[in-house]
């Protein structure tokens, strides 16, 4: 008795186990797949993904790194023209777009170049009321965001009737484990549900 007992803890226990095992390869499979395509200046359009503002309107650093890449990106391709996108939290003096726009014409970037979305509060947001600002035959865009971020992007782009290809910004290692944790569980929920 004692034995089947062993056996009915067991056997969920494995398959719990097996199946959460299996979720971590797929999701890691999925966070990889975002790096691809690079981006090669062949889109017109790139729209850098917003982040967290800190008091006295300082980028966090993913943000950091976000405007870092989209800076060398802006640099390397100068025809292209970038969209900020992202709106105030509760817990910020102001819309991340303003502090994006602020960095890129501090580092040199014409602020013709520059298209500001500061309504957006989700990643599906920041694309979709970027859409709404672009001219409607444009059909393909650059995505700017952190690297364990861009599958996800390109999934609710693609939604929204955008090819893409992408520049991936490092992601600070002080929450590089906390981040693609969360960020495993957005995708799944992107798969289920849409955004």
């Amino acid at each position: 008795m004692k034995r089947k007992m062993r056996w009915i803890v067991l056997i969920p226990l494995l398959v719990v186990v097996s199946g959460g095992f299996g979720m971590w390869m797929v999701t890691n499979k999925w966070l990889d797949d975002g790096l691809e395509p690079k981006a090669d200046g062949s889109n017109e359009y790139a729209i850098v993904l917003g982040a967290k503002v800190k008091k006295g309107n300082v980028p966090s650093l993913s943000l950091h790194y976000r405007l870092e890449a989209a800076l060398a990106y802006a640099i390397e391709h100068p025809h292209v023209k970038l969209v900020v996108s992202g709106g105030q939290g509760p817990d910020e003096d102001i819309e991340e777009a303003i502090v994006m726009k602020n960095f890129l014409l501090e580092n040199g970037v014409a602020e013709e170049r520059i298209i500001v979305e500061k309504q957006s509060t989700s990643t599906y947001e920041n694309l979709k009321f970027s859409q709404e600002l672009l001219p409607e035959e444009v059909d393909s865009v650059t995505i700017i965001t952190s690297d364990y971020h861009l599958h996800r992007a390109k999934i609710l782009a693609s939604k929204l009737g955008w090819n893409t290809d992408v520049v991936a910004a490092e992601t600070p290692e002080v929450v590089e484990a906390k981040v693609r944790l969360r960020e495993r569980a957005a995708l799944l929920k992107t798969y289920i549900v849409g955004k």
